[in-house]
């Protein structure tokens, strides 16, 4: 692990992944879904906000082929935990019965966001779904899925950056850090 700055949060604990690793990982996942779809008339990109926009906005330009964007606002947090609990706050825009969509998410916890929407997609007849995820945390799964497309698995860590937040804080840091959760109580309590 890299020593994270103190600067501009001061919860910060390590970065788990550098910019620099970040930016190879998606290049190297642009690639591949690029050949995977290279026969795919209809590609959509299905976003989760809002942690995916920067992960999402970096993937699509490296994907080197037609495609159609869209997002989904859904929730599941609440601080530092998950609710278990999964909440449409706005829909997709985008018919995707026929599509090949690819549904990008930020970090994978314990699976029950993106399994609950994978299984409303599905009722809704793309042609094909497949799950791009930046991070996932293997050690916290709920549920059973697949994730075709992953940047990196991490430990169990509270993480910000590229993003992600904590109560809306650190989504503009360009590499993904820990939180001390101790810290981060002692400074906006909770």
């Amino acid at each position: 692990m890299i020593p994270a700055p103190k600067v501009p949060y001061e919860f910060i604990d390590h970065i788990i992944v550098s910019e620099e690793d970040i930016k190879k990982r998606v290049d190297y996942l642009g690639e591949i879904i690029t050949e995977d779809y290279k026969d795919s008339e209809k590609l959509l990109l299905l976003g989760l906000l809002r942690g995916s926009v920067m992960f999402m906005t970096d993937l699509m330009r490296k994907i080197k082929r037609p495609m159609t964007l869209d997002f989904m606002s859904v929730s599941s947090y609440a601080g530092s935990s998950s609710s278990g609990f999964v909440r449409i706050d706005s829909d997709h825009k985008t018919n995707i019965a026929g599509w090949d969509v690819i549904l990008v998410d930020d970090i994978v916890d314990t699976g029950h966001t993106i399994n609950t929407v994978r299984k409303l997609l599905n009722d809704r007849h793309p042609r094909s779904i497949k799950i791009c995820a930046l991070l996932d945390k293997p050690d916290r799964h709920k549920v059973e899925f697949d994730i075709d497309y992953l940047g990196f698995s991490i430990p169990d860590y509270f993480v910000v950056g590229y993003g992600l937040d904590i109560d809306e804080k650190g989504r503009n840091l360009p590499y993904i850090a820990s939180v001390n959760l101790e810290r981060y109580k002692k400074i906006y309590g909770g």
